[in-house]
């Protein structure tokens, strides 16, 4: 080590046991405090932090300590020494020593920061992204890159510890447009044409097994040019699994094993196995989601047979129609406000429900609501009964179709589950949803889509179907959840010609068009491909769970905004003509003007 940068240990590393050491620190300035005749600082590298002390017997290196200010780099010199107990610091893990410093350089000044470097800020989030280089300093910001740090190191262990090979796979790929839309990039050398930044390694994972390579991974960066959320950024990194030779339950027992492999290593936290499976009718069914939040009761109730044969005309006629009526219990809540409910149908209303109809379950086990005229005793027995409802409880209908109702109501479940505080925040649930539809209607471009993507593999006995009745095929597909949101997702491929084929043809893809976007991936099929099947993590959310963060944008290092923005580089930006000559380009945009 340089002496003039010299360092033998961290600010967060010192305890008791180096009670009169002389040790050299390096870091930045947390605090400085005057006190009279004595200079405390609390000296923060990303270890922790530590308090120096320097009185003027320092000289020269006394006045550098009264220049100094807030995120100052320093270097000092001094020894370890406990603190009086009366100044004993119970809140940081070096509060019980301090390092009485004889030197103390300055390495570099630094402008007062636009906002403060701690935790806990209440500072606009587009101002911690402008300066994020700042926001990371802050120790709950260190503290969540850390983990992911952490987390990806016991990925890689646990994946060789089972035989997998981290192959790369290309990041400029060809445009194959079935999902998302592609991220693309101008070919200088071939004009006209574009390479595409990939949204998954997925075709090329399942050429390393037809390769031969069996077991594979990558911490891989993948790229989406859609809509974000709190949860989704424009570019991603997800931890991408394959295996051959496998059916279902070998893919989710060697991903189970790799869960609770992390989670004990990064949190210390025992994850029960095996976890819980449902198909993904059950999910739908009982929860409104296929993403369940397992962490707190309160399921969707099969209304139908209950409330049959009243006079309740909305009832009826959407389930004539071929709707559904379901509800769910809000247990103790029969006291909600008039303004509250009133409130709950224009949440509804934002899940595309037509209405919401709701009964108060009184002390004497009478129904308040004002569509119990509607129902005789016998029914309204009954629905209570169905609904499992005492005095107390609030029953909350919806009735539409199944699509709706489960959309609406499963989101009314949550907002429920939070207003009466039923969510453990500290509770970890995971759960398997299996037996995925093996596609969905796309109402504007009217033809079926594949759920997954198309290399999902149908279930064996629904291979029949795919030509007459696409709509009830199912797929050997499973996502993990925990606590409402998706970690991973993955399947079994095809790796028949003639069944991939089947699948193109079912969401409308020609022969022509199946060979221009896929051909050499059909080819490779034809010359031994074997059964196959993976699944892919979503890093940065799982990372933010773990951390228990609201958005991953807190356990990204240089994160964009909603808008696709990075606010500290301010890309996306203009480039010259030049360039775009250089890559054949014209822009048939006009450039706004720059505001003078």
């Amino acid at each position: 080590m340089s002496e003039k940068f010299k360092r033998d240990h961290h600010c967060g590393t010192l305890t008791k046991a180096d009670s009169g050491k002389e040790v050299a620190l390096c870091g930045w300035v947390s605090k400085r405090r005057d006190h009279g005749g004595l200079i405390f600082i609390d000296l923060r590298d990303r270890s922790g932090i530590c308090q120096v002390v320097i009185d003027p017997d320092a000289g020269e290196s006394f006045k550098n300590a009264e220049a100094i200010r807030s995120e100052y780099v320093i270097q000092v010199f001094g020894k370890v020494r406990e603190r009086d107990a009366e100044t004993v610091n119970p809140n940081i893990a070096t509060g019980e020593i301090e390092v009485a410093a004889h030197t103390l350089n300055v390495l570099n000044s630094a402008k007062t920061p636009p906002f403060y470097i701690q935790d806990g800020i209440d500072t606009d989030e587009n101002l911690r992204l402008k300066f994020r280089y700042l926001d990371l300093r802050r120790p709950e910001m260190q503290a969540n890159l850390i983990l992911r740090h952490k987390v990806t190191k016991l990925m890689r262990d646990y994946m060789d510890n089972n035989g997998f090979l981290e192959i790369e796979t290309p990041m400029l790929c060809k445009s194959t447009p079935e999902g998302a839309r592609d991220y693309l990039v101008p070919s200088r050398v071939n004009p006209g044409k574009f390479y595409a930044l990939p949204q998954s390694p997925q075709i090329f994972k399942q050429l390393l097994m037809v390769g031969g390579y069996e077991r594979y991974f990558q911490i891989a960066r993948c790229f989406r040019d859609e809509d974000l959320r709190a949860d989704r950024q424009p570019e991603f990194t997800q931890l991408d699994v394959e295996m051959s030779f496998v059916e279902m339950d070998d893919v989710m027992d060697m991903m189970e094993g790799l869960i609770a492999y992390v989670f004990k290593g990064a949190l210390g936290v025992d994850i029960p196995r095996p976890m819980q499976r449902m198909t993904w009718d059950e999910a739908m069914d009982k929860y409104g989601s296929d993403k369940p939040d397992l962490r707190f009761d309160m399921p969707l109730i099969n209304m139908v047979d209950a409330v049959s044969g009243s006079d309740f005309k909305v009832f009826n006629n959407i389930i004539a129609d071929g709707g559904i009526v379901k509800a769910i219990n809000v247990k103790g809540d029969a006291s909600i406000p008039r303004r509250e409910l009133d409130g709950l149908v224009d949440f509804v209303a934002i899940y595309g429900a037509k209405g919401l109809a709701w009964m108060q379950i009184q002390p004497d086990g009478s129904v308040k609501s004002p569509i119990a005229k509607f129902f005789d005793e016998a029914h309204l027995n009954k629905i209570k009964e169905t609904a499992g409802a005492e005095p107390g409880d609030l029953l909350l209908f919806v009735a539409d179709k199944p699509a709706t109702v489960a959309q609406a109501l499963g989101a009314l479940r949550i907002e429920m589950a939070k207003r009466m505080n039923l969510i453990d925040k500290d509770k970890l649930c995971f759960t398997w949803v299996t037996r995925f539809p093996m596609f969905e209607w796309n109402e504007d471009d009217k033809r079926w889509v594949a759920m997954h993507h198309p290399f999902t593999s149908p279930c064996d006995e629904d291979l029949p179907l795919l030509k007459t009745n696409p709509g009830k095929v199912y797929a050997k597909a499973y996502d993990m959840v925990l606590n409402g949101v998706e970690l991973g997702g993955g399947s079994i491929r095809i790796h028949r010609r003639d069944v991939q084929n089947a699948i193109f043809e079912a969401i409308g893809l020609t022969d022509e068009e199946a060979q221009e976007k896929f051909g050499f991936m059909m080819q490779a099929f034809e010359y031994g491909a074997p059964p196959h099947g993976g699944l892919a993590f979503g890093l940065d959310r799982m990372i933010m769970l773990m951390a228990k963060r609201p958005s991953i944008r807190d356990v990204i290092a240089f994160p964009k905004t909603q808008n696709a923005n990075d606010m500290m580089s301010e890309a996306p930006n203009v480039v010259d003509e030049k360039q775009l000559r250089e890559l054949h380009i014209r822009l048939s945009l006009l450039a706004k003007e720059k505001k003078q």
